[in-house]
């Protein structure tokens, strides 16, 4: 289980651009990003599985494409439990706050495609801990806030 992509925007609504890595702040999400903020979604998770099967040959799919702040591989955050504890790369701590969402405005990827799934398998978290990840970081399950295991 690793972040296979991270991504961010300065505007919500938008596609993000992938970066090499990320600063994630404490109850606040990534630096810079247009959803971080004082609220339960400071960051936000999509399985490039996901992501891999709502591409096709017409609509070629990249990361970033869906809004989402971090892609990863081998996990399927959707059956994850709310309010369980992530930890991404060395230090960082996160917690999900939400499954899915309700989408009030169409998105860009909506009018590009016809469709969206984040608002059927994108995860919100918000960070408990700060630090920097980095694109290959791994992701481990934490049981309590002293022990960890990958998933």
């Amino acid at each position: 289980m690793k972040i296979v992509s991270i991504a961010v925007s300065k505007k919500k609504g938008t596609i993000k651009k992938c970066v090499p890595e990320a600063e994630l702040l404490e109850n606040h999400g990534i630096k810079d990003d247009a959803h971080a903020g004082d609220w339960h979604r400071q960051l936000s998770f999509l399985a490039s599985e996901s992501i891999e099967k709502a591409s096709s040959e017409d609509f070629k799919l990249n990361f970033g494409d869906f809004a989402e702040n971090i892609a990863t591989t081998g996990i399927d955050w959707k059956s994850q439990p709310i309010g369980q504890v992530f930890k991404l790369g060395e230090t960082t701590l996160v917690e999900i706050t939400q499954i899915g969402k309700e989408c009030h405005q169409k998105c860009a990827i909506f009018y590009r495609t016809g469709d969206c799934i984040m608002p059927k398998e994108g995860v919100f978290a918000k960070i408990l801990k700060g630090g920097t990840i980095k694109v290959g970081d791994k992701i481990e399950r934490v049981n309590n806030l002293y022990e960890s295991s990958e998933i």
